[in-house]
């Protein structure tokens, strides 16, 4: 059971951009036709972006609203419409040309971050990941994917964006349920390294690390991967997308589900205990 439909809050905000530009040309008095015409376009191109099943690009807002005389909207409907691009991307949209693109591109976006609250319900979270495990678990990605296959580099970039966490004025809350702790992400050796970063982490003053144990009694339950940015952004992945969700009512929805995850967590000593509980696993 998941709490975001992949494609709600894209569909809606394609819907609010496509209902912008249909009040334009209606304003301008113009038939759908005639700003296809004016535009140079086929009719059924204007009648796909008003009914929000394609998204218009800059070149194409531009084109419109030079049809309708009204170039004073067209910076705001640009923007809208980036926002609406950026709410749900394929994975291999974002990696077509490998992951350490991406991995570079989130930069800004995690300096300016004051509170990171990240819930991982499959892997490591990427903050505390190791060179070895981040290789092992984004190869294996790209392989699936069948993107460009950069998993060193891409580990690299992934660390290099990591160092927020030694830097700066952040604050970081992270829950794993236990079975990440388990889940063998490349050989034995690379998991105790892995596992062993954990124990060196979370005893960082800025930085709380929790386990949802295996026996805990769940007044929430397991959820997809997701990420809240201050108060500002959730990033929720899919097996195939990234989420953006923005819309200050569903942020609050996941800020909510993190505090009920929280709730069962375990941190410090028993956290650390089930850390070196997995650790001894690996044989």
């Amino acid at each position: 059971m998941t709490t975001v439909s992949p494609s709600s809050a894209a569909q809606a905000a394609r819907a609010a951009l496509a209902g912008r530009l249909v009040a334009i040309r209606k304003n301008a008095g113009l038939k759908a036709f005639e700003v296809a015409a004016r535009c140079g376009w086929h009719k059924s191109k204007t009648s796909r972006i008003e009914n929000g099943r394609v998204l218009p690009s800059d070149a194409d807002i531009r084109a419109w609203c030079a049809a309708c005389s009204a170039d004073q909207h067209i910076d705001d409907l640009i923007a809208e419409s980036r926002s609406a691009d950026e709410m749900y991307v394929e994975w291999k949209r974002l990696h077509r040309t490998g992951i350490r693109y991406f991995q570079q591109s989130v930069v800004p976006l995690y300096q300016r971050t004051r509170l990171f609250r990240v819930y991982c319900s499959n892997v490591i979270p990427g903050l505390l990941q190791t060179h070895g495990y981040a290789e092992a678990l984004l190869s294996t990605i790209s392989d699936f994917q069948g993107t460009p296959n950069d998993a060193p580099e891409a580990a690299a970039a992934r660390l290099d964006r990591s160092r927020v966490i030694y830097e700066g004025n952040h604050r970081f809350v992270l829950l794993v349920e236990e079975t990440v702790l388990r889940h063998r992400i490349g050989p034995p050796d690379v998991m105790a390294g892995q596992l062993g970063k954990l124990l060196e982490l979370m005893s960082l003053p800025s930085v709380a690390f929790g386990v949802i144990p295996f026996t805990a009694e769940r007044t929430m339950w397991p959820l997809e991967t997701f990420m809240v940015f201050d108060t500002d952004r959730v990033q929720v992945e899919t097996l195939s997308a990234e989420i953006n969700i923005t819309r200050p009512s569903e942020i609050a929805v996941y800020t909510k589900a993190f505090t009920a995850l929280q709730n069962l967590a375990v941190f410090g000593p028993k956290a650390r205990a089930r850390i070196l509980a997995a650790i001894e696993a690996l044989g």
